[in-house]
């Protein structure tokens, strides 16, 4: 051993080698891995047993958890799955709008099949086309599906409404052939459940990627040939990179994957079995417009579907009291953030006229898109344009927004005296940990 060298026994009763220098101070100090030793399994954090964010109780109800990791452990290292859970909204937001220090990373990005692939779904023409074409289809698919739901006189609002109309937008959205829109919805599904850490998940969804490139592969060339005005002959026909490849059938369902389906589903079916199960609210909301918007943006709040998303370190990151280091798995939690009384006055109650939705943002800042402060991640960071811009499409939360809005006003109209069946009790939950927190059973009577 080098004389300049101490051997110093850990805690573990591992030699460990620590040079005079370091000792003595001189050092630039301690780095990530001496950091991670100083932290060991159960001793910072009690209050949390292992295991308990992949368990079935948090998979059903994640917010008494989140709530005690947001009150004691804000930074909090899970040993299990080798990541951080941010889950205070200061935290949480700084995080995911910094993109100089953090990255998102594709879902799909595990799917062989679709390596090298593109996600489309951010270029103008795309968002130009998506807005329109929504704004056209929705009522459409909405009123009809609403009509198949009053004649019946009873059902599913999830099965029967929220889902198929989220399905169904999209099929309208590609003008794709009614022969393909069964096994479309079923690869579609598929493919998105398989963005997991579930085994067999992962290779259904690999089986569901390859069974939408062959069913968009003769689509793709046709809508080359005979572009039309649908989201599909945009996306075949966009005018990509000067040098780059012409666009694929795997750029295409990348960009399908890609694109955020769970909010629309899942803020729909969540705003319903809010409102249906507070009647308070849900006379609040029939009564006008305004209140009904309110009521939308309360729901993404209270009972947000995409309850967290995942962040990675670029590079070594010292926040939060602790050393991330590169490439670290950081977790932000909006279903905490959405419910931090640092922000919200009781935050665990569904208030339709809450006063206090519109926050400040980290450093100062207002969100540009002027809307409410409710944590979306499906719908990304938020806009720095305005909401409805005049020389742009308007912003994903407020597209989103507006939907939701105009298809539940199309549900109050068609079926004015919808309500709960006798007894049903739905809740939210998720299917998976990790997977969209949504209400998946809403039964009715019309």
């Amino acid at each position: 051993m080098n004389d300049s060298d101490q051997a110093i026994s850990g805690r573990n009763g591992v030699s460990i080698k620590r040079s005079a220098q370091r000792a003595s101070g001189q050092a630039q100090g301690y780095r990530t891995y001496e950091v991670y030793q100083r932290e060991r399994v159960g001793e910072s954090t009690p209050l949390i047993k292992p295991g308990a964010l992949i368990s079935d109780d948090f998979r059903r109800d994640p917010y008494p958890l989140l709530g005690i990791l947001r009150e004691h452990y804000p930074c909090y290292r899970n040993w299990q799955t080798n990541s951080y859970w941010l889950t205070r909204y200061n935290d949480v937001t700084s995080v995911f709008t910094d993109d100089a220090n953090f990255e998102s990373r594709a879902k799909t990005r595990d799917y062989h099949a679709l390596a090298g692939a593109r996600d489309l779904g951010q270029m103008l023409c795309v968002l130009t086309a998506e807005e329109t074409l929504i704004d056209q289809f929705a009522p459409m698919v909405a009123e009809k599906l609403a009509h198949d739901l009053a004649v019946a006189g009873s059902g599913d609002l999830v099965t029967d409404f929220t889902a198929p109309f989220a399905l169904q937008l999209l099929a309208r959205l590609l003008d794709l052939p009614e022969a393909v829109e069964t096994p479309f919805f079923s690869a579609y599904w598929r493919a998105r459940l398989g963005c997991s850490w579930v085994p067999v998940r992962k290779t259904q969804g690999d089986q569901a990627v390859a069974e939408l490139i062959k069913l968009f592969a003769p689509l793709v060339e046709a809508r080359r040939g005979q572009p039309g005005e649908d989201l599909l002959s945009v996306l075949v026909n966009s005018r990509v990179p000067e040098g780059s490849q012409a666009v694929t059938v795997q750029d295409l369902v990348m960009t399908l994957l890609e694109r955020d389906h769970d909010t629309l589903h899942g803020s729909l079916a969540n705003l319903w079995q809010r409102l249906l199960t507070h009647p308070t609210a849900d006379a609040q909301a029939r009564a006008e417009r305004r209140l009904l918007k309110l009521a939308y943006l309360e729901t993404v709040r209270h009972a947000t579907p995409i309850v967290s998303v995942a962040r990675y370190t670029r590079h070594e990151v010292e926040r939060f009291g602790k050393l991330l280091p590169a490439g670290a798995l950081v977790v932000c939690s909006a279903a905490a953030a959405n419910r931090d009384p640092r922000v919200f006055d009781e935050p665990d109650k569904f208030i339709v006229d809450r006063k206090d939705l519109c926050q400040r943002e980290p450093r100062g800042q207002y969100r540009a898109d002027g809307l409410a402060s409710g944590l979306t991640f499906g719908l990304g960071p938020p806009s720095r344009h305005p909401a409805v811009p005049e020389d742009r499409p308007r912003s994903k939360y407020a597209l989103n927004r507006d939907t939701v809005v105009a298809v539940s006003q199309i549900l109050q109209q068609v079926i004015p005296d919808l309500r709960l069946q006798p007894n049903s009790q739905p809740r939210l939950t998720a299917l998976s940990v990790g997977d969209m927190h949504t209400c998946w059973r809403l039964p009715v009577l019309c």
